[in-house]
């Protein structure tokens, strides 16, 4: 079931504390730009079903990675794509929006997007895999 966009920007800046709706949205537009580069087939197809319209949107239309980032780096992008950023700022950017991803995921999905991702995603996604 497709995730309403004020319900979704809602959930983003709680999780984020941001001030404002447009901090939460700009926060979440990047890094799902930045997710959607590094998943593939099915599972960002699916993914997108339960997003709402405008993410599913972002998540579906980026330029693909020529390698999957390490965490460190996709921080880094992160960072780099927002403007006034830092690597701290940027991670809690990115928590807060995977957070809610993998809450609209649930577990099975989520289990497959790991899978396309280097080590460490689970961290930045809030669901830690045992090692």
């Amino acid at each position: 079931m497709r995730m309403h966009w004020d319900a979704f920007l809602t959930a983003v800046q709680e999780r984020g504390e941001y001030p404002t709706r447009d901090e939460a949205e700009r926060a979440s537009r990047v890094v799902m730009a930045l997710l959607g580069a590094h998943l593939v087939g099915e599972v960002r197809a699916e993914l997108a079903t339960r997003l709402p319209e405008t993410m599913a949107f972002v998540l579906l239309n980026p330029l693909q990675a020529h390698e999957p980032l390490p965490p460190e780096r996709f921080i880094r992008a992160t960072a780099a794509w927002i403007e006034g950023a830092t690597e701290a700022t940027a991670t809690w950017d990115v928590s807060a929006v995977l957070s809610v991803v993998a809450d609209i995921a649930g577990e099975d999905l989520m289990n497959r997007i790991l899978l396309q991702l280097p080590p460490g995603y689970d961290l930045l996604f809030g669901h830690p895999q045992p090692n």
